[in-house]
């Protein structure tokens, strides 16, 4: 299957009960991110993902990702049927492993014959699904558009591209802290990656990219340095361009704050003033 259209550069939001994201949102298209991502966490319901379709008229929209212990082909359909044609057509389904299946592998591909069976809006060519192995990789490159990747070095995504192939899309959901307080913001990526790190096959990912059983149960500043970005905007700059290069099709900045740091705003602002060429 060819590239999807996702240019190279995408922020994820955070869903926020004063709306604020759908400002932001549209202020990040304006900037030139060309796609705007929710993890799967905050979709209890798919009505946000209708929501940042509203409110942006060029940017694709895609969850990291739909939960398939949460969410089925009939979720998806009413997604859909709320959705006005142009908005379907930049509507990106990225779908995981069911965690609670007793073979989540054989549970994912069941939803993917449902889905091809209902004969919705939402081709192969326009879905993605999250991959870290080298089984769910080949799964994305025959039954979907690529895959969506996290916590991921360079050297991992150059493997990835490989297992993809030349054609796949693969995408890189990149970490990052906009601070060059080093300590600190290694801090703050310690919270979401000991919690990312106990669920699911990030821990064995990482022993599969060359870290050890101490790296991975200490969050070793090696461990946080190499899985997310920290320092300046010219740094966070820095480190999508080292995933492109490595062979990435576009890297979405997942936004990581103290609550004093910048937000994800803030943080798409000054990567986009950094490197004007990065968006787009």
């Amino acid at each position: 299957m060819s590239e999807l259209e996702l240019g190279r550069v995408g922020l994820v939001l955070n869903v926020a009960d004063d709306r604020a994201h759908l400002e932001q949102a549209a202020e990040a298209e304006r900037l030139g991110l060309s796609a705007l991502w929710l993890f799967g966490g905050q979709l209890e319901l798919l009505e946000p993902l209708a929501e940042l379709l509203h409110v942006t008229k060029t940017a694709a929209v895609a969850p990291a990702i739909v939960s398939l212990d949460v969410h089925g082909v009939d979720d998806v359909v009413h997604l859909l049927k709320v959705l006005d044609d142009s908005e379907v057509e930049r509507l990106v389904g990225g779908f995981g492993a069911p965690q609670q299946a007793a073979r989540p592998l054989a549970g994912l591909r069941a939803f993917l014959d449902e889905i091809d069976a209902a004969d919705v809006s939402l081709p192969a060519e326009r879905r993605l699904i999250a991959a870290l192995g080298p089984r769910k990789l080949e799964l994305a490159r025959d039954r979907a558009a690529g895959a969506i990747t996290m916590l991921v070095t360079p050297g991992y995504t150059a493997w990835a591209r490989e297992v993809l192939g030349p054609d796949a899309t693969l995408v890189v959901i990149q970490p990052v802290v906009l601070d060059t307080d080093l300590d600190r913001a290694r801090q703050t990526v310690r919270g979401p990656l000991g919690f990312l790190l106990s669920v699911g096959g990030y821990a064995a990912n990482m022993r599969r990219m060359g870290f050890d059983d101490d790296d991975v149960t200490g969050l070793s500043d090696k461990l946080v340095d190499a899985v997310a970005t920290i320092g300046d905007a010219d740094a966070i700059a820095a480190g999508v361009r080292a995933h492109l290069a490595a062979g990435a099709s576009h890297v979405a900045l997942s936004v990581l704050s103290d609550g004093q740091q910048p937000g994800a705003i803030e943080v798409a602002r000054a990567v986009a003033a950094a490197d004007p060429t990065l968006p787009g």
